[in-house]
């Protein structure tokens, strides 16, 4: 999985950096098919902005987090996510990937 990381408004520090991608990458355990994360830090007054966007596979999660440290939100964000991604991967076995089955079908019927 590919994380970049933004920071708005202020400059990140390392460490800051190493505990976001650590938070993110926690995520790879309950679905290993995110191909992309984006981790968006930004600092607005008193409030701190923790915003992660996930590609998987057709499809974008996101979660959006603020409070008055931006540890707190990137945690509260990656936590958010992680119930997406399972509520995620629960809705794609339930379907039996039929979008994948279907994408294949497709390439086959152009190739013949």
């Amino acid at each position: 999985m590919n994380i970049t990381i933004t920071a708005r408004h202020f400059k990140a520090p390392e460490p800051l950096k190493d505990f976001a991608r650590k938070e993110v990458a926690r995520l790879k355990k309950y679905y290993d098919g995110i191909i992309e994360g984006e981790v968006i830090l930004s600092w607005e007054k008193l409030t701190q902005i923790a915003e992660i966007n996930l590609n998987v596979y057709g499809q974008k999660l996101a979660a959006k987090e603020k409070s008055e440290d931006i540890r707190k939100s990137i945690t509260l964000a990656v936590d958010k996510l992680e119930r997406q991604v399972k509520k995620y991967k629960e809705k794609w076995h339930k379907k039996g990937n039929a979008k994948a089955v279907s994408a294949a079908l497709e390439k086959i019927a152009a190739a013949v």
